[in-house]
């Protein structure tokens, strides 16, 4: 396959880094767009010195036009902490930034993948979720600027599909989780695992029998990068791992693994907090031979890894 050159929007943050990473192993020029709002230079430090790569400084709510062959939309926040900090922005970077986004591949005629989200599901009355479930959402509650932004994005996306022939591909990922995920990110993966390693108690909301499956981000960023170029797909196509863990499963690993001296304390349950997710990947498997590799004991394995680095060079 030729080399591409590759926009990817949030390209410093957890995903668009380790997207960054495997286009430019691949030969692709990269260009990387952030705001930094969640991003880190420290995530894409190692590839500043390759002439394939280039970082520009940018927020996806403004306009702007570069000449690429495809765009990878992965701008915005995506841990409840962030997203509900600035509720608004994050609509308008689901919205706005989409809109932005859209116009330059119509313009330009790149091929464009927004980055969705197993959140366009809610708290699901069907299990597991499929593709052609349209979900249950509170459009006005705490978690609706996330999940009613992303149902918007993809509405965008089939409508500059429809309407212009743009060229479109829609990923929703479900809960992923890996190396350069955030100390202070919020998502349960990385607050386990530095509650953990600082032993202090391990916060589970409710009884913790609430359920999520949780991909390694090399096998999701395969999911994704496949979606991206298999011809004639749109979707929108499930990527995550349908191995499902309750939240208390996921928490007396993590203390296995690390041998913490850590206890479980439980917490209120927070607004809207989906019960279940669990990915259907029967289309992913059908359409682009893709399926999870890596196990969660193996995955939390390099992750702990990670953030035991980071947390000592703090």
């Amino acid at each position: 396959m030729n080399a591409n050159r590759v926009l990817v929007t949030g390209g410093a943050g957890f995903l668009g880094s380790h997207l960054c990473d495997k286009l430019i192993a691949r030969g692709d020029e990269v260009i990387c767009l952030d705001n930094f709002f969640t991003g880190s230079k420290a995530n894409v430090a190692h590839l500043l010195d390759n002439p394939r790569f280039e970082i520009v400084r940018h927020d996806i709510v403004n306009p702007i036009l570069l000449e690429v062959d495809q765009i990878y939309n992965m701008a915005c926040p995506a841990s409840p902490v962030h997203y509900q900090y600035n509720p608004v922005k994050t609509v308008k970077t689901s919205v706005i930034g989409v809109i932005n986004m859209l116009g330059m591949a119509k313009r330009v005629r790149a091929r464009v993948l927004q980055a969705s989200t197993s959140e366009v599901y809610g708290d699901p009355k069907v299990h597991p979720q499929r593709e052609d479930y349209w979900g249950h959402v509170n459009p006005i509650g705490i978690r609706s600027c996330y999940d009613e932004g992303k149902r918007v994005s993809e509405t965008l996306m089939m409508d500059y599909h429809r309407q212009n022939g743009v060229d479109i591909r829609i990923v929703r990922i479900f809960n992923t989780y890996g190396p350069r995920m955030s100390v202070n990110d919020g998502r349960v993966v990385s607050n386990f695992i530095v509650q953990a390693l600082r032993n202090e108690p391990i916060t589970i909301y409710g009884e913790g029998t609430q359920t999520r499956s949780f991909c390694y981000v090399s096998d999701l960023l395969e999911g994704i990068w496949r979606l991206m170029n298999t011809e004639g797909l749109t979707g929108p196509i499930n990527i995550g791992n349908p191995v499902e863990f309750t939240i208390r499963e996921l928490a007396e690993l993590v203390i296995a693994q690390t041998g913490s001296r850590s206890e479980i304390v439980r917490m209120p349950l927070p607004q809207d907090d989906p019960v279940q997710r669990q990915p259907d990947i029967a289309l992913a498997k059908a359409k682009l031979d893709w399926q999870p590799a890596v196990p969660l004991s193996e995955g939390l394995r390099l992750t702990i890894d990670y953030f035991e680095k980071t947390l000592r060079e703090k």
